[in-house]
């Protein structure tokens, strides 16, 4: 049986600085809604089309030294899923804006911070 490679590199590009990643957890909404009807079968009679959002949970480390990042007010990020070594698709979520952030401190381990994102556009590369 043959080794697989799978994707392994996130990046956060905020005004042009890269921000170091832990985690990241994408959610894309169709936009579909179901349509209830009255009817004599009691049921669902189809959908609407509406608009596709994508939510971004993202997780990154504090950095102690440097100039601080103001995380509240990420406007224009660009955040990219690419394999490590090159090969295959990379997928970048474009025009990233910061919605909610909440800050994590525990015993063992860096502190982080956890940054809710939506993204206007994904892009496949």
């Amino acid at each position: 049986m043959a080794l697989q490679e799978y994707v392994g590199a996130v990046s956060l590009e905020v005004d042009s600085r890269e921000i170091e990643i832990t985690s990241v957890n994408v959610t894309t909404q169709s936009g579909r809604k179901l349509v209830k009807t009255m009817n004599r079968k009691m049921r669902a009679k189809g959908f609407s089309r509406g608009i596709v959002t994508f939510e971004l949970a993202v997780t990154a480390v504090v950095p102690l030294t440097g100039a601080p990042i103001d995380w509240l007010n990420i406007e224009g990020a660009k955040l990219t899923v690419q394999p490590v070594s090159g090969a295959g698709k990379r997928v970048s979520y474009v025009d990233c804006f910061a919605m909610e952030v909440s800050e994590k401190y525990q015993v063992e381990g860096e502190a982080v911070i956890d940054i809710k994102l939506a993204a206007l556009t994904r892009v496949e590369e």
